[in-house]
């Protein structure tokens, strides 16, 4: 007797939130590091939208649950593109319009993206004096939140929820490797760097976190300056970052992680954007550096996809001298976040939250 099609159960992970989840460990060895050694890189790029597509449903997720996020209510937040994507998914699946403010740095390409998968995107046309384009995006929000009734902010860079919603890919990753040593993330928000290494530490006391950040950004301390590399680095300090769970932070330059970013690309079919560069490169040298036997996952937040005009373009790239050389085999070491202006991949293993140094300098 033949079942009718109405018959058959779907799979668990047929809807839309299904998708997101679940993404491929990758094992890269040379030429980042050499044949032996290596680190295990996690692929977020194969969420439909990248890593933000967890924290995307989990904010929206949560606020619903605890009525802060009216049904049919409009989502308004500031993103750099990932998380526009992930919010853009939740809107859909839990049916809430979408307002993403950005600014003049988001490729048109995700732009265009973003609107098709039924966002509005609000552009911004001028950075703030002090606090850069973010802080214009920000004001943006505030004014929009104010003229939809209703409506509900994620605000990714504080909301604790940004952090928890990493969980499972903490999970998948103790899973999938049994034991951790040194992982190392990206930061921008700070909200994956924070979730993954809390959940990891419960389970592997010892695990060393790495950050990495961009040159110019004041995560960590240093100056804000314009910045080439999009979703990593900051012109504020989100209070997301969990400062005290660094072991160490690296700062990246743009030309860097592009070089890192093609090498991959060539040895290893994998491919991202300006986070996935910087990140590998760290990752890299410390399978150089650390025993043989220690065991490295790297995040990788996203794909190849949005970088094709920028990351991938030779005459993005010429125009903005990232092609000249590859990066030094080795970073710089500096002994205090704000001992100077790095400019080049630098590294410093004594990682304070940036607020308390400013505050250690006002005379009493």
């Amino acid at each position: 007797m033949h079942s009718s099609a109405t018959d058959v159960t779907p799979p668990a992970r047929s809807g839309l939130s299904g998708l997101v989840g679940n993404t491929p460990l990758l094992r890269v060895s040379e030429p980042l590091a050499p044949a032996g050694r290596g680190f295990w890189a996690k692929l977020e790029g194969f969420n439909p939208g990248g890593i933000k597509d967890r924290p995307g449903l989990h904010m929206v997720e949560r606020a619903r649950a605890r009525g802060e996020l009216k049904p049919g209510a409009r989502i308004i937040e500031s993103t750099s593109g990932t998380l526009g994507l992930g919010l853009a998914l939740a809107g859909m699946v839990h049916g809430h319009p979408v307002t993403l403010v950005t600014d003049p740095g988001l490729e048109s390409s995700m732009t265009r993206l973003l609107t098709a998968y039924g966002a509005q995107v609000n552009v911004v046309s001028e950075p703030h004096p002090t606090g850069g384009w973010q802080q214009a995006r920000r004001d943006r929000v505030t004014q929009l939140l104010a003229q939809h009734p209703g409506s509900w902010c994620p605000d990714q860079y504080n909301n604790p929820d940004n952090t928890t919603a990493y969980t499972p890919l903490a999970l998948e990753l103790a899973t999938e490797l049994h034991h951790i040593d040194v992982l190392v993330c990206s930061v921008g928000t700070g909200g994956h760097s924070a979730g993954v290494s809390r959940v990891l530490r419960q389970l592997y006391p010892e695990l060393k976190l790495v950050g990495v950040d961009t040159v110019g950004s004041t995560i960590f301390g240093q100056p804000a300056r314009t910045r080439l590399m999009r979703g990593l680095g900051s012109s504020i300090y989100p209070r997301n970052v969990a400062y005290e769970q660094f072991s160490e932070v690296h700062w990246v330059a743009p030309g860097e992680a592009v070089w890192t970013c093609r090498q991959l690309a060539a040895s290893h079919y994998a491919a991202g954007g300006w986070s996935v560069g910087a990140v590998a490169l760290v990752a890299g040298w410390l399978a150089r550096t650390l025993p043989e036997d220690t065991r490295i996952a790297a995040v990788f937040p996203d794909g190849p996809q949005r970088y094709l005009g920028t990351v991938y373009d030779d005459d993005y790239c010429a125009a903005h001298g990232l092609l000249d050389s590859p990066p030094a085999a080795e970073p710089e070491t500096i002994g205090r976040l704000d001992e100077k202006e790095v400019i080049r991949w630098t590294r410093c293993a004594s990682v304070v939250d940036p607020l308390t140094l400013r505050a250690s300098e006002v005379p009493a």
